[in-house]
């Protein structure tokens, strides 16, 4: 008779096996913390047991692992098994979908910092973190054998635990369209209610129309409002760099393009340089491309968590450029990388007395404003005001005066 796992014996985790058959369920759990938690890890296997009509035998190896992880992972295992929840539900078994504000267009994304998708401890103190955007992945850090459980796990933390994310936008990134593991995601995740749904390799407008198709589709399934979950699109490749403006204005829900460098870099067969000069074309064709849409640019991560030096100078070099943020794979990287995407309070001064002096201007009747013998231009004025709503914005989400103290 077949046994069915999901989970590891790693920390925080619990692997579940379990085998169908006999007239009723047999729980047996070990675990590292039995004598605290023993009988809660008893209750919430049992609970998603009997919601599954499961009979046979379940065993749990338990070490720390919370409830939400181990009735994800007792979920995984009876679904591998082929059966079926009576009745859905969410985390805390209230079968209401998740309470969340919707996704705004109009925030900060200095930083989306990825998360692996199956690593339940991982997003316990994500909110602490300060990440504009916490990515939680189940494409390139989850291994092929490790996708079903992934996502449930990813649903069930979104259904009942939002409160993890702080003031985090949520955002989850799938698998790609050329993989088997696409609309599996979606289907498992959309009505669990994220804020974007990141998607990986587009290459062609199409890509993103088919994306769009399906989400459109579980929303409606869902009870939820059309086009509540944005997308944000990863350019990855040599193809997608060539049509970064169709991708970019293929969709409404389009809010950033995103740019995947190491990829890019496979594809054309290259290795990084010491300024990164082989990315310098694809990022200024992927921020023509976003500000032609008229949505945000975000650029790649920069994968040597040690450097914190070349984060900072690849950071500085994107925003030269045009880009408005960069993913992140180790929290340690999010204040450089708010540092350089912020405002300073030079900057804030300077678009201050900009638009003081056009204000002036226009008060005294005058056709033009200068400021220091420069002309101010319809072009420098709104970058002035760019730069305030952005430092505004910063300030409102810190709850502090002024834009460096937003970092």
């Amino acid at each position: 008779m077949s046994v069915f796992l999901a989970g590891t014996k790693g920390k925080s985790d619990c692997l579940v096996a379990f085998e169908a058959g006999g007239p009723r369920l047999e729980l047996h759990v070990k675990s590292s913390v039995a004598s605290l938690f023993g009988r809660a890890i008893e209750a919430a296997a049992r609970k998603e047991a009997e919601a599954f009509g499961a009979t046979g035998r379940l065993s749990i190896e338990d070490d720390g692992a919370l409830d939400y992880v181990v009735a994800s992972r007792v979920e995984a295992a009876l679904r591998a098994a082929g059966l079926v929840r009576a009745a859905p539900i969410d985390a805390h078994g209230k079968g209401s979908p998740p309470a969340r504000a919707e996704a705004s267009r109009d925030r900060p994304r200095r930083s989306r910092l990825y998360l692996p998708g199956n690593q339940g401890e991982l997003p316990i103190n994500a909110g602490l973190f300060g990440a504009d955007c916490i990515l939680l992945d189940l494409e390139d850090s989850v291994a092929e054998d490790r996708k079903a459980e992934a996502r449930i796990l990813v649903r069930r933390l979104l259904e009942g635990f939002s409160d993890f994310f702080g003031g985090s936008e949520i955002a989850v990134r799938v698998n790609s369209l050329s993989s088997p593991f696409a609309m599996d995601d979606l289907a498992e995740i959309v009505g669990a209610r994220p804020h974007c749904i990141v998607l990986p390799k587009c290459e062609s407008s199409s890509d993103i129309e088919a994306w769009d198709r399906e989400v459109l589709r579980l929303e409606s399934s869902a009870g939820m409002r059309a086009g509540s979950i944005l997308f944000m699109p990863i350019v990855e490749t040599a193809k997608g760099v060539a049509n970064a403006a169709d991708i970019a204005s293929a969709s409404a829900r389009n809010v950033s393009l995103c740019f995947g460098g190491e990829d890019y870099r496979r594809d054309i067969r290259v290795a990084r340089g010491p300024a990164e000069e082989e990315i310098q074309v694809a990022r200024s064709l992927i921020v023509l491309a976003a500000r032609a849409a008229g949505i945000e640019a975000q650029d790649t991560v920069f994968s040597d968590v040690d450097d914190l030096v070349g984060l900072e100078a690849s950071a500085r070099r994107a925003r030269s450029l045009g880009f408005s943020g960069k993913g992140l794979i180790h929290p340690s990287q999010i204040g450089i990388v708010h540092r350089v995407f912020s405002p300073s309070a030079q900057e804030v001064a300077g678009a201050r007395r900009v638009l003081e002096s056009l204000a002036a201007a226009v008060a005294e009747g005058r056709g033009v404003a200068s400021l220091d013998g420069a002309m101010i231009d319809a072009p420098v004025a709104e970058r002035a005001r760019r730069v305030l709503v952005l430092a505004g914005v910063l300030e409102e989400k810190s709850g502090r005066k002024g834009a460096r103290d937003a970092i």
